[in-house]
């Protein structure tokens, strides 16, 4: 099957009810998308398909054709996506499993309203679980990419 990951075409050799989680990781070695319950209730498999935020492990691969797919990898080569930025000044880190789905259901956030309040963030960021507890810092990242003089890249 021919999916769009990153800007680039790819023939994945997997069947339509894979879920896209597993193609990424195994099929593709697109390892920043974690593993989190496999049940889509902690957005540690966040990516984006047409730039909206979906749970990678609970959506089939045929679900994904036709879209444009976007994974952590995607989102900026060099680490210099505002949120990326962001995340490193707040020190947001500490075991980072969670941190590439919650990079990505910011971005998302960012892509479609790039001035959000505190409000629409937490509401936005709601789902997406960290064990560690770095919402406080999850929260002052994404408005500090929110403020941030830099336009955020486009999505591959």
């Amino acid at each position: 099957m021919l999916i769009t990951v990153n800007g680039k075409q790819v023939d994945v050799g997997a069947e339509p009810d894979t879920m896209l989680l597993w193609v990424l990781r195994d099929n593709l070695k697109l390892t920043g998308t974690k593993f989190g319950c496999g049940i889509a209730q902690c957005g540690a498999c966040t990516v984006h398909l047409d730039g909206n935020p979906v749970r990678s492990c609970s959506t089939p691969l045929g679900t994904a054709a036709g879209t444009k797919i976007t994974t952590i990898e995607g989102l900026s080569a060099d680490a210099s996506h505002p949120l990326q930025k962001a995340w490193v000044e707040e020190q947001v880190l500490q075991c980072g499993y969670c941190q590439s789905g919650q990079i990505m259901q910011a971005a998302a956030l960012l892509a479609k309203n790039p001035k959000p309040t505190r409000a629409q963030i937490v509401a936005h960021m709601n789902g997406n679980l960290c064990r560690c507890g770095t919402y406080v810092r999850i929260l002052r990242a994404i408005e500090r990419a929110a403020k941030s003089s830099a336009p955020a890249k486009k999505e591959a």
